[in-house]
């Protein structure tokens, strides 16, 4: 029996937790990963993304950018890539995109639009050593940038004040472009009840896959006066984070994280951490 319960154990790490997932794109993979270890999922999608709802200032970006209107293109996430190449179809230039990409110096922050870009045959030209913002700031930091012209590929719920002030302080132009923006998937009332879950202390981990979930949340708690049972949540819970960027969100509300992969940002090695957490007892 004792050897069973050991081989089991092994097996299916996370048996008897339940995980909250706030994750939305990926949702049913990512819980059917953390179903196969075990656990019992809550699912509460927090954010949705979606096309920027105007068209015409992305297809007026790419055109620019078609026509040799960057040297350098800032790549900070792959959904923004993706999007990118999207809105390119939809226009009947996505070869020209692509063919354009090719030969602009492309600078990557994490690993996601480095692999957006491998999903398109290209590489990045200088990734960041550290997957964000501060780390294409680092990377960048020893070029030459005067009179460069540069794309950004931004995201919603960021300014991005530093990095497109860092551009203009190198004497180099910065064309940025939005081509998604976030919506709420889950409504607040599902919200709410998941705060009131985390408190009663009916979850034992809760994994962030992106910033904007964290955001979400707190939002949705400041909204119904429950930030001071979110807060007793979190600490009831162990907190799971995808990455660096992800924990950073969660560290400025003041939450420990305490499950996060090493050095791969992507959902298989944050299953793996949280099993090595829950099965090392």
């Amino acid at each position: 029996m004792g050897k069973r319960d050991n081989l089991t154990d092994a097996a299916l790490p996370l048996a008897g937790r339940t995980v909250a997932i706030p994750e939305t794109r990926e949702l049913d993979i990512f819980a059917r990963m953390l179903e196969e270890r075990g656990a019992v999922t809550v699912r509460c999608p927090l954010v949705a993304i979606q096309d920027a709802p105007d068209a015409a200032p992305i297809e007026a970006w790419l055109g620019r950018f078609n026509s040799g209107g960057c040297d350098d293109l800032i790549l900070l996430t792959g959904e923004g890539l993706r999007r990118l190449v999207g809105f390119a179809r939809r226009a009947g230039i996505e070869p020209a995109f692509v063919a354009r990409l090719a030969t602009v110096r492309k600078i990557t922050r994490g690993p996601k639009p480095a692999r957006a870009l491998r999903e398109l045959g290209l590489q990045a030209d200088l990734p960041a050593a550290i997957p964000t913002t501060e780390g294409v700031l680092a990377a960048m930091a020893a070029l030459n940038l005067q009179g460069r012209r540069i794309g950004v590929q931004c995201y919603p719920d960021n300014a991005h004040t530093k990095l497109l002030g860092f551009i203009a302080a190198a004497g180099a132009i910065a064309d940025p472009v939005l081509p998604y923006v976030y919506g709420s998937a889950a409504d607040d009332r599902r919200v709410v009840e998941l705060i009131a879950r985390l408190a009663g202390g009916g979850v034992d981990a809760i994994a962030f896959t992106s910033a904007p979930q964290v955001r979400r949340l707190i939002a949705v708690a400041e909204a119904a006066g429950k930030i001071a049972m979110l807060r007793e949540g979190l600490t009831r819970t162990r907190i799971a984070a995808i990455g660096p960027v992800v924990a950073a969100e969660l560290e400025r509300f003041g939450v420990r994280v305490e499950i996060m992969p090493r050095d791969s940002y992507f959902m298989k090695p944050l299953v793996n951490a949280m099993s090595e957490a829950f099965g090392g007892g």
